[in-house]
């Protein structure tokens, strides 16, 4: 049985569970090989300078069945890079799903992925994400064909396992979910702004 390739593109400023917490699902997946993939081979830090590294460069990864893009803060630092649009353009155009965390979703929108397409990231990036002309929902993750995109970082889990299910099947990813014992309990109920409370929302405004 050939192997789902899966390439997640690494960046300066990805949000570290943006990328952890699907690879924690997908890796279980049977039969899945992640490649990780940046501008140039080498070590790439998070935001709070956790470093992942890049095996391979753009220029030697350009297929798979699956391409993941995570957020984070060093999203906005490559959306006008054309090198990286021209690799997301290229491996899209092969790919079995293209799929994004957070404000990944903005790296497909703008090289042109999701051009009337329902779609959706972090709260705090929907408005620059409709900018783009996009249909942005209120969900946890956003199926359009072969496009899945997800809130903010921790619905990055959510939507890896729905992707396992498509990938494998329904009883595989609850198999992934139960090993993983994902059944979140926050001591908190304010993980969206509706439900928030105001001083909190503010703080993070500011």
């Amino acid at each position: 049985m050939k192997a789902v390739q899966i390439l997640t593109l690494l960046f300066d400023g990805y949000t570290a569970l943006d990328v952890i917490g699907p690879y924690e699902v997908l890796a279980r997946v049977p039969q899945v090989k992640f490649y990780f993939v940046g501008d140039e081979k080498r070590d790439y830090k998070d935001s709070y300078g956790l470093k992942l590294s890049a095996d391979y460069s753009l220029d030697e990864v350009a297929r798979g069945d699956v391409l993941f893009i995570p957020g984070g803060f060093g999203i906005d630092s490559i959306l006008k890079d054309e090198r990286i649009l021209e690799w997301v353009r290229k491996v899209d155009s092969t790919s079995t799903w293209t799929v994004a965390v957070c404000s990944g979703s903005l790296l497909l929108a703008q090289a042109g992925l999701l051009d009337g397409r329902k779609c959706t990231t972090h709260w705090r990036r929907k408005k620059q994400l409709a900018a783009y002309g996009v249909a942005v929902k209120d969900e946890r993750y956003v199926e359009d064909g072969k496009f899945i995109t997800s809130a903010g970082v921790s619905a990055g889990v959510d939507m890896a396992l729905y992707l396992a299910s498509k990938l494998a099947s329904d009883r595989i990813a609850q198999m992934i979910q139960l090993g993983l014992e994902y059944a979140p309990r926050p001591p908190f109920d304010c993980g969206t702004p509706d439900k928030a409370p105001l001083e909190v929302l503010e703080m993070m405004k500011g």
